[in-house]
């Protein structure tokens, strides 16, 4: 739990990639969507939602494609899936049991089945055009990053295109290396040696970020991010706390154990 009191981004959009096969995972997303496979009982993607709602993100637009329509089903009957109901058989009446709600807005959005990254945030390019910024990351990882410093560190001026939370991790991604100012200077291939930055999602960007996106063939975290990175327009915002991709079935049975012994450093 964070000291500092809170104070609202609710204007600024959350956008959740969330439209891959999870080939790595296919234990699990054989039949559902990557993002749908539970920790803790629960969708990793509403996981990955309550952290930024802690912050006063209300609003999400989440990039599906593989299997879409569970994902749409299941916001679209979100209170029938969280909520213990009463049902009357005489009228068809529902009612809800208990309290929980959410003041969220949630859009999701059929971005094709074999877009790439860059090609799925770029069919979201309508859905933005009346914010300045808005977050990104990815609906497999979640994090204790502290959003609203992040959101504070990229308003500091006007001179990036895209601040991306980088936090430490071992030899199977690849590096990042950043200037005293926080901006990044390269990016690196796969290394066997482990240690750097790599990128952990949870970024904020700018309006600008479409013009290096071409089409659904675009992989954001090739030629965008390093074109920005030529630019001088990409900075860092170094997260040295927790982060954890699922990107394996042993990822998922770590975040969930950490659920289940009450650890889990992201639910607040």
């Amino acid at each position: 739990m964070y000291n500092q009191p809170i104070m609202s981004i609710e204007n600024t959009s959350a956008v959740i990639l969330a439209g891959g096969f999870g080939t790595r995972l296919s234990e699990e997303t054989h039949s559902i969507p990557k993002p749908m496979v539970e920790v803790g009982g629960m969708p990793i993607i509403l996981h990955i939602m309550n952290s930024f709602s802690y912050f006063g993100v209300k609003k999400f637009i989440i990039l599906a494609g593989y299997k879409q329509e569970i994902l749409k089903s299941f916001f679209a009957n979100y209170y029938l899936n969280r909520r213990d109901i009463e049902v009357s058989l005489i009228d068809g009446k529902i009612n809800f049991l208990n309290s929980e709600s959410k003041e969220w807005n949630i859009k999701v959005l059929d971005t094709g089945l074999n877009s790439m990254t860059g090609g799925r945030i770029l069919r979201a390019k309508k859905y933005l055009e009346k914010e300045d910024d808005f977050f990104l990351t990815y609906g497999d990882g979640v994090s204790d990053v502290n959003l609203k410093n992040l959101y504070d560190q990229h308003m500091t001026s006007k001179d990036h295109v895209a601040t991306i939370t980088t936090v430490p991790q071992p030899s199977r991604f690849g590096a990042i290396k950043i200037g005293d100012d926080n901006t990044i200077s390269s990016f690196q291939e796969k290394t066997m040696d482990g240690g750097g930055l790599i990128n952990g999602g949870y970024m904020l960007l700018r309006p600008e970020v479409f013009n290096y996106l071409e089409d659904d063939n675009t992989v954001f975290e090739e030629d965008p991010l390093r074109n920005m990175c030529s630019d001088g327009v990409l900075k860092s915002f170094v997260h040295n706390g927790f982060w954890r991709a699922m990107d394996t079935l042993r990822d998922k049975m770590t975040l969930d154990e950490l659920v289940q012994n009450k650890k889990a450093p992201w639910i607040y």
